[in-house]
């Protein structure tokens, strides 16, 4: 009995072995994968053509997936602009055996038309049929307006923010025993069928080098609490070279904040050390034992 848009986009996932990070639990590298490819289809179903990751809004993480249960995510327009559109996102799970269901994220997405050729796209308004939806559509314009303010007010502190803090602890961790790096070739798999690299990919692969720089601070496997901050500055193609970066960037008590930055390399950038700045985020991540109780992070000293 419940309406549905027709630009909504349903997908649902058994979580296997291959998606299981070290704990059991559903990767969320791959969830992130997910999350992407179903955000994607809503957008390209309103749009009518191509349409490629802008950013990914505060994505939180409230419940772990385990291996058998099944995963469900919806994804919706909730409003148009000229040439964007809002995507929102919702991951649930379901038990098989309880039948019970938990939300496991909400999140909003951004994605852009690609026009084919030299054409342009002019998307058209989305179709309000319920409540909800209209409440979505009022709310977009509010969450846009937040984002465009919340990224020149961060861009303003980092321009401020050059002053060395005096760092007195004589227990702090040397962040740069977390600086990890990694690299990744981009396949044809990686890639959409106009050759961009997946956004959801990116992301998976940012989640692995961020989990593992916030290893070196925890005798646990990290788990991911929160991705802040996503926004793609350029795309990259099958045959890139992507460089990831990441550090952590100070510690919380139970909590751990991980910068990644994602430089992308052509194979003529790559001979003459040319890259392109193409993403950069911040993963938050805690650590648990094996009575599930939160583990405190040492301090560190940039």
């Amino acid at each position: 009995g419940e309406s549905h848009s027709p630009m909504d986009v349903c997908m649902c996932q058994g979580v296997l072995p291959a998606h299981a990070d070290p704990r059991g639990e559903l990767s969320a590298g791959q969830l992130l994968r997910w999350m992407d490819a179903a955000a994607c289809l809503a957008a390209e179903k309103h749009a009518g053509v191509s349409c490629v990751t802008v950013s990914m809004d505060d994505i939180q993480f409230e419940e772990a997936a385990r291996v058998g249960q099944i995963i469900t995510i919806k994804a919706k327009v909730n409003r148009a602009f000229r040439t964007s559109m809002e995507v929102g996102i919702k991951v649930t799970v379901q038990d098989v055996l309880t039948k019970v269901e938990k939300t496991v994220s909400v999140a909003y997405a951004t994605y852009v038309a690609k026009p084919v050729g030299s054409g342009k796209v002019e998307l058209e308004p989305v179709k309000l049929l319920s409540a909800e939806d209209c409440l979505e559509h009022s709310l977009a314009i509010e969450r846009r307006r937040i984002r465009l303010g919340y990224f020149q007010a961060f861009q303003n502190l980092m321009q401020k923010s050059n002053k060395e803090d005096t760092f007195e602890e004589e227990d702090a961790v040397s962040t740069e025993l977390t600086h990890v790096q990694s690299i990744e070739l981009v396949l044809p798999p990686h890639a959409n069928h106009h050759g961009n690299t997946f956004g959801g990919q990116i992301m998976a692969w940012m989640e692995t080098v961020a989990g593992i720089s916030a290893s070196r601070l925890c005798r646990s496997y990290p788990v991911l609490k929160s991705v802040n901050m996503f926004k793609f500055r350029g795309p990259s193609f099958v045959g890139d070279r992507l460089v990831f970066n990441a550090i952590v960037n100070n510690t919380f008590q139970n909590s751990v904040e991980v910068g990644v930055r994602v430089e992308a390399y052509d194979c003529e950038e790559w001979i003459k050390d040319q890259p392109r700045h193409i993403n950069s985020a911040f993963l938050i991540f805690s650590a648990v034992n094996d009575k599930g109780e939160l583990l405190p992070f040492p301090r560190v000293k940039p």
